[in-house]
Order: C-alpha cells, then sequence, then structure tokens
C-alpha cells in the first residue's frame, strides 16, 4: 500500500523505472486477436505518450542513469520479423530505445524456414545500436521452473555462445521463458546462485509491478505486460500501477 501511495503521490521518481513486455507488432489491417500482439496504430498512441511523460534507457545504461527521472524499458521477447519490419520505423521516428531478449534456437531454426517468423542472425547484428539492446532470452525457450539446474546453465551458456559466434552484441540481461523460473526455496537458491556464475546481471519475470532500481531482487524484476486489447486509457493505468486492479 505504502508503493502503491508513493507511485500515486508521485514520490520515488528517480528509483523507479517501468519496464514494458511486448511480443510481435503488426498492423491492425493484418493483426489477430492475441495477447503476445500489439497493433502498429496501438504502439504509436503508446509511445509518444512515452516520450511526452518518460525517458526510454538501457539496461546496460541503468547504473549511469540514476538521476533520470521516469525511467522506462520498452522489452520484446523472441526477435519477432515483424520487429524489424513495424516496430524499427517507430523507434527510429520518436528516437526511442528498446531491449530485445534473443532465443537463439528459434533464431536457428527459422533460417531456412519458408515462412520469415524471426529475424535472422544478419539481421539482428544490423539493428541500430543507439536504439535497440540485445539480451537473453535462453537458447531453446524452455520453463526454468521445469529443467534441472544443469540443463538451464548448459540452456544459457548456449545462448551467450551462439550470439558471441555471430558477433552480436549484447547485454547480460536474462528474461525468462514465460517468466518462469524455480519458486521452491533452495532450488531457486541454486538457481540465482548459477545465474550469478555465469555473470547475469539481472532477469525479468512478469509480475506486473514497477520496479526500482537499484534492484532489490535483481533475479525477480518485475515487468509490466502490454496486451493486444489494451486501450490507451488501459496502458496509463498500467504505466500508472502496474496493473489494472490493485
Amino acid at each position: 500500500m505504502i508503493s502503491v501511495l508513493k507511485r500515486i503521490l508521485g514520490f520515488s521518481k528517480k528509483e523507479s523505472i517501468r519496464i514494458l513486455m511486448y511480443h510481435q507488432v503488426l498492423p491492425q489491417s493484418i493483426a489477430y486477436k492475441n495477447d503476445l500482439i500489439v497493433t502498429v496504430e496501438n504502439l504509436e498512441e503508446q509511445l509518444t505518450y512515452i516520450k511526452n511523460n518518460f525517458t526510454t534507457v538501457f539496461f546496460k545504461d541503468l547504473e549511469y542513469s540514476k538521476s533520470v527521472e521516469n525511467k522506462i524499458i520498452l522489452t520484446l521477447d523472441d526477435g519477432y520479423y515483424n520487429n524489424l519490419r513495424y516496430l524499427m520505423p517507430l523507434l527510429e521516428k520518436h528516437q526511442m530505445k528498446a531491449t530485445i531478449f534473443i532465443p537463439t534456437e528459434l533464431i536457428q531454426n527459422n533460417i531456412n524456414g519458408e515462412e520469415r517468423v524471426y529475424m535472422n542472425f544478419d539481421e539482428i547484428r544490423s539493428l541500430n545500436s543507439k536504439l535497440i539492446e540485445i539480451a537473453l532470452h535462453s537458447h531453446s525457450h524452455r520453463n526454468f521452473s521445469q529443467l534441472k539446474l544443469q540443463e538451464a546453465e548448459t540452456d544459457l551458456l548456449k545462448n551467450i555462445e551462439i550470439l558471441e559466434q555471430n558477433g552480436i552484441n549484447f547485454t547480460k540481461v536474462l528474461a525468462y521463458p514465460y517468466g518462469k523460473f524455480p519458486k521452491e526455496k533452495e532450488r531457486r537458491k541454486e538457481f540465482f546462485e548459477m545465474l550469478e556464475k555465469i555473470g547475469i546481471t539481472s532477469a525479468m519475470r512478469i509480475g506486473n509491478n514497477i520496479a526500482a532500481y537499484p534492484f532489490k531482487n535483481r533475479f525477480e524484476v518485475n515487468r509490466i505486460d502490454i496486451k493486444y486489447g489494451d486501450t490507451l486509457k488501459t496502458f496509463k493505468r498500467k504505466l500508472k500501477f502496474g496493473k489494472t486492479k490493485l
């Protein structure tokens, strides 16, 4: 309740940070109802609102952005080809930043596919580094809560290795596939120790709450899920409270 009151009253503007979660971006004319899609038209409205009220930052620059008020990070999961086609022109138009979390096996499997679902490594590497930050989303996009510790570590090291092999600069921030990670106390402790050992600086769950930097629990950072049917009014409420229901 205290944190909610602080947000309502405008306190902690420097510490608070909104981290938004998107996936696919498609024009209204070809979009279909799916919570993993945001239309180009809705995103244009949202970015215009963000531009007038917030400052977009990268994860890698958070330490240097402590004095910035009303920080926000736009994140997109999976590296969809439609991000290149429809998101990038909007970011260029508004000169805003976003972080794309890459699951390397999905990118690999789509390289020779007829249907362009994901960007290829050449396209990811060529993204404007002033507007796009690349980060980790596992290799095989499996649910970490269902994997053994060694399986999870092997998967993440593969994620890192393939990005490095393809000459892609990235930040060692992880978005958990499906927002899932081990919850049982001892397994969670071992899992977080593994993340630290391999150099992961922070990891994103969903949570639908406003985060604060420095992160209190850096491997359980909240993101705010932006969905297909969100009106601008709903979007503004999510940015204010992290969720639509208190």
